[in-house]
């Protein structure tokens, strides 16, 4: 089982890494950071298979998978 970690200060919320997943792992939530963005979430964590398309997507570097 893989597991994503969410650095929830460097989220921009942009939804690249929610589009990107194919097990819809991710999405946008509704709380805010301290910069004022709603960040995302991992929903389903028992889903995720650890491609780390999200990590690879995100352009803040907000993201990473362990296997």
């Amino acid at each position: 089982m893989a597991k994503v970690e969410i650095e929830i200060e460097r989220c921009k919320g942009c939804g690249l890494c929610v589009e990107v997943c194919p097990e819809q792992v991710l999405e946008i939530g509704r709380e805010i950071n301290l910069s004022g963005y709603q960040y995302v979430t991992v929903v389903q964590a028992e889903a995720c298979i650890g491609c780390c398309r999200c990590a690879e997507m995100c352009p803040d570097t907000a993201l990473a998978v362990w296997r």
